[in-house]
């Protein structure tokens, strides 16, 4: 039986009637996927047609490539120029120097290699999703050598599965550094997992396979609270094999629309 997505908030929030919500910013980890079309792209567009399309519907897409190789300055210069200037994109850091950033003997150099081309996507760069493996358990030493070293200029959000990493010791070296926990809801848990506030917004990762209207409403009850306190809040789908997913974030601005409003 699937678990229901719990209503409770784990981090204290400080209302101000006067702040503006926050942004639903929706979409799925990539876009390039001939595969969506008809139901979510026109058939018959253009591979290079793909993101302006997938940009005039969702306002954030997770970059899938950037996790195997780093990309060069010419094609993100045309990912940004494919985009409003409203539309977010979120960096998976590429693997291997992730890993050589958390157990390597120079983390700060690898971090450099991380960030040193980021500057290119300027004000569209909404975040970087740095990952830890799921079979990597807490180190707090290492994880304080990436933390030190990551510019602060560069939003990140670390997504660490292991269940060692879940700790409130995590929570604080990522609150002293203003990096956000990433909240990743997967088909294997029995439960929802909390939502923590950690920076200056929230990262869900919702990668079950499918979600019922029930499920996705409880989601959109649980980001209320925090978008009514100012935060923004990234939601993240898996790809699929035909665009479902990227219809389940086209649609889920609305749901917190109706969540808020207490449809």
């Amino acid at each position: 039986m699937r678990a229901r997505a719990r209503t409770g908030v784990r981090d204290r929030l400080t209302t101000d009637p006067g702040r503006s919500a926050g942004r639903v910013l929706a979409g799925t980890s990539g876009f390039a996927y001939a595969a969506w079309s008809p139901l979510f792209y026109p058939p018959g567009l253009r591979s290079g047609a793909l993101l302006p399309h997938y940009a005039s519907r969702l306002p954030a897409v997770e970059l899938n490539n950037t996790f195997y190789a780093r990309p060069k300055e010419d094609r993100i210069q045309a990912w940004r120029d494919a985009v409003p200037d409203t539309f977010r994109f979120v960096v998976k850091a590429q693997r291997g120097a992730s890993v050589r950033a958390l157990y390597g003997d120079d983390p700060a150099a690898s971090v450099e290699w991380l960030t040193e081309y980021l500057p290119t996507f300027g004000p569209r760069l909404g975040a970087v999703l740095f990952r830890v493996d799921n079979q990597i358990p807490r180190n707090d030493e290492r994880l304080a050598g990436v933390l030190g070293a990551w510019p602060r200029t560069i939003p990140l959000v670390l997504e660490a599965q292991h269940p060692s990493w879940h700790v409130d010791e995590t929570f604080a070296a990522l609150r002293a550094a203003g990096a956000v926990v990433c909240t990743t809801d997967l088909d294997e848990l029995e439960e929802a997992p909390d939502i923590r506030r950690t920076g200056a917004f929230l990262y869900l990762r919702l990668r079950r396979t499918s979600y019922s209207d029930g499920e996705l409403d409880a989601w959109a009850r649980r980001l209320v609270p925090f978008l009514d306190d100012g935060m923004d809040a990234y939601v993240l789908f898996r790809h699929d094999d035909d665009g479902t997913s990227a219809l389940r974030a086209e649609g889920f601005a609305e749901r917190v629309d109706r969540a808020r409003a207490g449809a």
